[in-house]
């Protein structure tokens, strides 16, 4: 069994991408006026980091559920496991640089991954008849 239909979560994925690049000049800014200009560059990198994620599990599950089912739940499964160890493969490459802050890059992908999906719940249509975004927006 497989999923013919359009592929939601690349909707609400380029959603959170598209607010996510709305907001990271602020997370920069104020990462950069805590920790300076290292925090500023390490800000930036930590939001690449988890656009790039959301972006990845929107077109790895958009994927799968063309082949099958169970596809998409592996791939959302081991998907998971495998964007998480990409993303301390990718901190672990920078860690010792000299222009990186731990601290804000810790902090932004963390306060990023869970602030955009906070604020992508209030435009999410929580409805099987009509999945994905609302289609009245504020």
């Amino acid at each position: 069994m497989r999923d013919d239909g359009p592929a939601y979560e690349v909707e609400v994925s380029l959603d959170i991408v598209k607010r996510g690049l709305l907001v990271s000049p602020v997370l920069i800014g104020i990462c950069g006026a805590i920790w300076g200009w290292h925090g500023a560059v390490s800000s930036a990198y930590a939001v690449a980091l988890v656009l790039i994620n959301f972006a990845l599990s929107a077109g790895l599950i958009a994927w799968t559920s063309k082949i099958s089912i169970g596809m998409l739940m592996g791939a959302t499964l081991f998907g998971y496991l495998i964007r998480l160890g990409l993303i301390m493969l990718a901190v672990l490459a920078v860690r010792h640089r000299h222009w990186i802050s731990l601290p804000a890059l810790g902090a932004t992908i963390i306060v990023t991954h869970l602030g955009l999906l906070a604020w992508e719940l209030k435009f999410v249509a929580l409805s099987l008849a009509r999945p994905g975004l609302k289609t009245s927006r504020l």
